[in-house]
């Protein structure tokens, strides 16, 4: 078997009739080795996955994770914005890897606007209507069940890793997450990304491109639009001064979100909420907390939020992100 590196990547990509010119390692995963190529034929993403994560505490996965990765891309192809996902270019199941297109030239991870205190409205909005779209593609599809249905790597890489570990910390709030985690299990609905993160999203000027796909799952369609909430909501506390920006672009995209769900779902913002509050404490209490959050202060002051919030639950949206 091959590891994957910048070193290694130009043969592997002639092997497979790519010739590169070029090749990068892309920064910021911890879970995937991610390659961006300069070929001939235009450039191209290899990723391969990783048994063990790029963490400090242990955390293992299974590496075939990846090819449901590259199933869910080509799923979901036709049921979202052309350009709004890659395409898949080819697989490699002895080496637990496959290649894709790139995002357009200029594109960057709407994290590192969000850092900058950049709050552009069209990426909420997109962010929040291809989620949309993605739930009404799936929603309560046997058929995308029976493919996406095994929730093991969603358990691996989020269910422990986030919310039992957070709540091993706090007995006081083991309880509620507990019956949360019961909760999301029961509610198999629509595909879930499962990571869908700013930094899982490129975008430029009139485009938006997801990624990462590799926590795809049948599900709990709470859990997605509850997990990118929590970003806002955690680059709120690091930001402060950009708060009321950040509260604007959250409205907006779960507005656009809700609105597109396939039928009417009035369960759904008070499960989003209650998601919420063990996210918050998971992203400083669980095995992936939030890298900007470095001083002890923001850290604690996020924690007695989080806690809160799974205690009483906040009524609704607007009252996370007032106007």
């Amino acid at each position: 078997m091959i590891e994957l590196s910048q070193g290694n990547a130009a043969g592997y990509l002639a092997a497979h009739g790519y010739r590169a010119v070029e090749v990068s390692e892309l920064p910021g995963g911890v879970s995937n080795v991610v390659l961006l190529a300069r070929t001939e034929r235009g450039p191209v993403v290899v990723k391969q996955s990783l048994g063990r994560l790029r963490v400090e505490a242990e955390w293992l996965c299974d590496r075939s994770r990846i090819f449901r990765e590259a199933d869910a891309l080509r799923s979901l192809q036709e049921a979202v914005p052309e350009g709004s996902l890659p395409r898949v270019l080819f697989e490699d199941r002895q080496n637990f890897a496959f290649a894709m297109t790139a995002a357009p030239d200029g594109a960057v991870p709407w994290k590192s606007r969000l850092l900058a205190g950049q709050c552009e409205e069209e990426h909420a909005a997109r962010a929040g209507a291809l989620l949309a779209a993605m739930v009404r593609a799936s929603w309560r599809s046997a058929e995308f069940e029976a493919r996406f249905g095994d929730q093991s790597v969603f358990e691996a890489l989020r269910t422990d890793p986030y919310y039992r570990t957070a709540a091993a910390a706090h007995p006081a709030v083991s309880g509620a997450v507990t019956a949360l985690i019961d909760e999301m299990g029961e509610r198999r609905l629509a595909l879930v990304h499962g990571d869908w993160s700013p930094k899982n999203f490129l975008v430029a000027p009139g485009s938006l491109v997801a990624i990462d796909f590799e926590v795809i799952h049948f599900g709990d369609p709470a859990f997605d639009v509850a997990f990118v909430l929590n970003h806002l909501l955690l680059k709120s506390f690091h930001r402060p001064e950009t708060r009321r920006g950040y509260a604007r672009l959250a409205r907006l995209l779960w507005q656009t979100y809700s609105a597109g769900l396939p039928e009417p779902c009035p369960w759904m913002e008070a499960a989003v909420l209650r998601h919420l509050g063990a996210l918050l404490l998971a992203r400083v209490d669980g095995k992936s907390p939030a890298e900007y959050l470095k001083e002890a202060a923001a850290r604690d002051t996020v924690r007695r939020a989080a806690l809160e919030m799974i205690h009483n639950p906040p009524a609704a949206i607007g009252t996370v992100f007032p106007d």
